[in-house]
């Protein structure tokens, strides 16, 4: 009897600890995270807000009228009074309340002063001394764009991070894609009347860099987190300043015009990038830029609507950001080029080339070798050696935008 005593003793112990046990688990994750605090910083489209959290938590974003507010709901989660009293240095937000529409859920509302869109909501995991963080992306826009866009119907919630119904109201030409995805355009340069530089051999530029684009876009693809454009998918030709105007129609964040070179100098050999520069960085730069942009006589068009000192304005204005980001993505480029294929001395290079003038668009210019030379030649001919050239290329546009994502985080 004692033993039995004992062993069902042991069991009533083993239960209560069990369903202690069970109960401190299940109340610890009633509350999976604690909103920490609220940061809001502008730029030239629109504001980021940053919620900071002590682990990962699930939302839904979206917007209301009467009064006109951003509102975050976020689920088993707790908010410190940080975030209620939050004051906003940059004007987009008068108020802040937080509310429990459910008992599993918290609602942030944000009185804003502005009208905008939700452009884009995602959660970063901790990184570079930071913790959890819930990132809102919301762009200025009119009233009328910021009515079309009210409601549940248009949320962006932690499924998939982006609003379905994300259209821009004010495009005449409007596609509809995920801005989840970054949207890259790929630029086979010349084609059509336009053959390019002629190989060691006779082969044209444009068919090289044609099918040098196709292939980069098919590795792309496969990768899932882009979504790719090219500016000619057959042999025909373009002025410069359209293939600007495509990657600007797009939106893309990231183009890409791809050039094969040629050279007196038979011996010249190597891979080289060019981001924007007004001041070539060598003759051999300048020289290049100005075989390039003299594509557009071609067609019999003179693009250059202002005079040389209003331009120069225009373009400087409008472009510091945008050349430092193309800067900063051509030294990703070589330092992954460098890894696999021959490379020219100062491989990143200054011209100032027409289709690397967008005014909000990151530009390079590939030079994936020179024509002129035998071997180069042979190699660029060679399916295999430009699937290598793509693979280093696909390494360095994940390392820019990884980077330029922890970057804008502050």
């Amino acid at each position: 009897m004692k033993t039995v005593g004992k062993n069902i003793l042991k069991k009533i112990i083993s239960a209560s600890f069990f369903i202690g046990l069970v109960m401190f688990c299940c109340s610890h994750n009633a509350v999976a995270s604690t909103i920490k605090n609220l940061r809001v910083g502008q730029n030239n489209e629109g504001f980021r807000l940053v919620f900071d959290a002590d682990a990962k938590f699930s939302y839904k974003a979206f917007l209301l009228n009467e009064p006109r507010r951003l509102v975050v709901d976020v689920y088993d989660s707790q908010i410190t009074s940080n975030v209620e009293n939050f004051k906003d240095k940059t004007s987009f937000i008068s108020h802040v309340r937080v509310g429990t529409p459910t008992p599993s859920s918290k609602r942030i509302a944000l009185d804003i002063n502005t009208p905008v869109i939700i452009k884009k909501a995602f959660v970063l995991a901790p990184q570079s001394g930071f913790g959890w963080r819930f990132v809102i992306d919301v762009k200025k826009v009119d009233v009328r764009q910021f009515e079309t866009h009210i409601g549940n119907k248009y949320a962006f919630d932690s499924q998939n991070g982006i609003s379905q119904k994300t259209v821009s109201a004010t495009s005449k030409t409007s596609t509809v894609f995920s801005k989840a995805k970054k949207i890259i355009v790929l630029d086979p340069g010349h084609g059509g009347k336009d053959p390019g530089a002629i190989g060691y051999s006779g082969i044209y530029e444009k068919n090289i860099t044609l099918a040098m684009a196709k292939e980069l876009k098919s590795m792309l693809d496969k990768e899932g987190r882009y979504t790719v454009y090219l500016t000619r998918t057959t042999d025909i030709f373009i002025p410069l300043r359209d293939r600007v105007k495509i990657a600007r129609r797009y939106k893309a964040d990231l183009f890409m015009s791809i050039h094969a070179d040629s050279a007196a100098n038979r011996n010249a050999k190597g891979l080289s990038v060019y981001t924007l520069s007004e001041t070539a960085s060598d003759k051999e730069a300048e020289a290049l830029a100005e075989r390039e942009n003299k594509a557009d006589v071609v067609a019999g068009l003179n693009l250059w609507e202002h005079s040389k000192e209003v331009s120069d304005i225009l373009i400087n204005l409008a472009q510091r950001e945008t050349m430092n980001r193309s800067s900063e993505f051509a030294g990703f480029m070589v330092q992954e080029m460098r890894k696999s294929v021959k490379l020219v001395d100062n491989t990143h290079r200054f011209a100032g080339f027409a289709v690397l003038k967008a005014p909000d668009v990151p530009s390079v210019l590939l030079e994936l070798g020179y024509l002129s030379n035998r071997t180069e030649e042979n190699q660029l001919k060679q399916p295999a050696y430009r699937k290598k050239l793509a693979t280093s290329t696909s390494k360095a546009i994940k390392k820019y935008f990884d980077n330029m994502q922890r970057a804008s985080v502050f």
